[in-house]
């Protein structure tokens, strides 16, 4: 730019030197005088001298205006370009961190996403495995209520079935094996009108008569039968039937055999006579015991009893049995009741409950079969 500076103010200055040198439109020519003097020509040379020396100076100082303003612009254009190189750097750097946190992002979104999976996947085995688990329960539980149902149908506490229940058998025509028959307290329940049928006169020869109290309190249960001693229809039948029936001289014991009754843990067992043949016991229990564990009386015992998985067998009177086997009658009726396997008439229910509680109330007095 200064190099085509220069070459404009050479070609100006080359003007004006021409121009000081052409005569002027108005002036005219004299064909007499052939040349100037010398003064005039001297005048000239310096005025031209005068102006060269002008637009030399005029255009250095242009030219040193020029470089300044060259050299600011330069000064500008650098700061501009290291402010620019800054907030390149600055962004690369946001881009980089951005870029870091979008990978964290995505790999923390793949492990949380194979974390859900395998969360998934272990809780469907779990559920599957329950779900198979149910299914297996349930089906027991409905082969348990068929057979409960078949065994209401065939064989009440009114009128069990002999056949069906061979425990209810007496000692003579049973049938021992490995050494005795062994039968649960809800089996054994079955015992009652069985084992201690004393030939009661037929129903149409009894008079009846509901009492209102008793009756209320047991529809009032019958609405939503529990076990729950709490309610005031077993509350009753707690204190006045089932405390009083069960309990004997060995208090200890006796809890005990109240327990195990509530919770159907309870196993009576009739105790192999030495008459019969293959019949191996051990030296403890040889010639039978003679002595009843609940009462402390002697007594010749030919059933034993054992709570629950205790491996324990206590020996009991017949008069013990009949008690334990009253309540037990008791307790498997009003199981059925809960579990709905009992369709009769509410009135015929209270009065299947008012007979298991006679039979009760006799065993604790002291009644009770030959049977027995």
């Amino acid at each position: 730019s200064q190099a085509n500076f220069e070459e404009d103010s050479q070609k100006e200055a080359a003007v004006v030197h021409w121009k000081t040198l052409m005569p002027s439109k108005g002036s005219k020519e004299e064909p007499e005088t052939g040349c100037q003097d010398a003064g005039g020509v001297d005048e000239t040379q310096s005025a031209e001298q005068l102006n060269v020396s002008r637009l030399r100076s005029s255009s250095v100082e242009i030219r040193e205006k020029g470089s300044e303003f060259l050299k600011e612009e330069l000064h500008k254009a650098q700061k501009e370009l290291k402010l620019k190189d800054k907030e390149c750097e600055r962004l690369s750097k946001v881009r980089e961190q951005l870029e870091q946190e979008l990978e964290e992002l995505t790999a923390s979104l793949f492990e949380e996403a194979h974390k859900m999976v395998r969360e998934a996947n272990t809780k469907q085995a779990a559920s599957e495995k329950q779900l198979r688990e149910a299914r297996g329960k349930i089906d027991m539980l409905q082969a348990e209520v068929t057979a409960l149902k078949t065994l209401v149908i065939t064989s009440t506490p009114s009128s069990p079935n002999r056949e069906l229940h061979p425990q209810l058998q007496s000692p003579s025509k049973a049938v021992f094996r490995k050494g005795h028959g062994r039968n649960k307290s809800t089996s054994s329940a079955m015992v009652s009108a069985a084992s201690q049928n004393v030939t009661p006169e037929p129903v149409s020869h009894e008079r009846k008569e509901v009492d209102s109290i008793l009756f209320a309190e047991f529809q009032a249960w019958k609405e939503s039968p529990t076990l729950d001693k709490s309610c005031s229809f077993l509350d009753r039948i707690y204190r006045e039937d089932v405390g009083p029936c069960l309990d004997f001289t060995k208090q200890e014991l006796s809890e005990l055999v109240r327990v195990a009754v509530e919770q159907n843990t309870l196993t009576i067992e009739p105790v192999a006579s030495q008459t019969l043949p293959v019949v191996k016991v051990s030296a403890e229990e040889c010639g039978g015991p003679k002595k009843c564990a609940l009462s402390g009386l002697p007594r010749t015992c030919k059933h034993r009893i054992m709570l629950g998985d205790s491996g324990s067998y206590y020996y009991i009177s017949p008069s013990c049995r009949a008690r334990i086997t009253a309540v037990c009658n008791f307790f498997t009726y009003v199981r059925y009741i809960q579990q709905g396997l009992v369709r009769q008439d509410v009135e015929l229910m209270y009065w299947e409950v008012m007979r298991l509680r006679r039979e009760m109330s006799l065993a604790k007095l002291g009644f009770y079969p030959s049977e027995m």
